[in-house]
């Protein structure tokens, strides 16, 4: 077997915080090495990296250092309470258990209405429970340097050390220091996270994975429904609940388009 073979065959050995984010990045590179080497490439036996240790303990630090840590899902846990009462070793090996059998099954998200600006409009966020999110995060670990060699290089929202911001800098740079571009075009999308086709993004996905355990995953999730305030369920026919790590890796990137007479951008 090659060394650079995207599998984990060993025994349970849960690493410190440092050696996971180290061996998840050994990874990473590896893959987004061999997707920019060969565009067409579809990607299988990437499943067992989802729930190889080094990327649940990455996954549980990112997520438990995150802000939404002490938000709830459904079952009310929250990361503090899974540290003191559960404990993170035993949580994550609950975790890959259930993904090595095939017993893995994502809760409903929490739905919450949550202001947006100061327009009296609300938007909807999902909030699922800590399980999921580590297993959403472990998922966006390995998929998303596979995905990243196909951006091209104005694209800038919600890609690793890119930015809002820095897609403002260069738009600036362009408007003020090139004569050629004079203009800015800005749109966006209207309820992309609640309206995305399902089968176009899954249509999206097989292009680069062919791993039917990985698509099955991620189809799991986004059919997964919310639970209202009220406690009723409700099906996810289109969209991805804003509020989930799978959301920010399905929504399409701020940009920007270059052409002789302007600077066109939409987020």
């Amino acid at each position: 077997m090659s060394e650079d073979a995207p599998v984990n065959t060993g025994a349970v050995a849960w690493p410190d915080d440092f050696t996971a984010s180290v061996m998840v990045r050994r990874m990473q590179t590896k893959l987004h090495r061999w997707a920019t080497e060969d565009p067409g490439r579809r990607f299988g036996d990437l499943f067992n990296l989802v729930y190889d240790p080094a990327f649940l303990v990455h996954a549980w630090e990112r997520v438990s250092t995150s802000k939404g840590a002490r938000t709830a899902g459904i079952d009310k846990a929250t990361a503090a309470m899974i540290e003191t009462r559960v404990g993170v070793g035993a949580f994550l090996g609950q975790i890959r258990d259930s993904l090595k059998t095939g017993e893995f099954r994502p809760d409903e998200v929490r739905r919450v209405m949550v202001p947006k600006g100061n327009t009296g409009k609300f938007r909807k966020l999902g909030i699922p429970t800590i399980a999921d999110r580590v297993v959403q995060a472990s998922l966006k670990l390995v998929l998303e340097p596979i995905f990243e060699a196909d951006f091209k290089p104005c694209s800038y929202g919600f890609r690793p050390n890119r930015r809002a911001q820095d897609a403002i800098a260069e738009i600036h740079h362009f408007a003020s220091e090139s004569i050629n571009y004079r203009w800015v075009f800005e749109t966006d999308i209207k309820a992309c996270f609640d309206e995305i086709s399902h089968s176009a993004l899954m249509g999206r996905l097989r292009v680069r994975i062919k791993d039917k355990r990985i698509c099955a995953l991620v189809k799991a999730f986004l059919k997964s429904g919310v639970l209202t305030d009220l406690g009723d369920r409700e099906e996810t026919l289109t969209g991805t609940p804003q509020g989930g790590l799978c959301a920010a890796a399905h929504k399409p990137p701020l940009g920007y388009s270059l052409n002789r007479s302007g600077i066109g951008s939409c987020s």
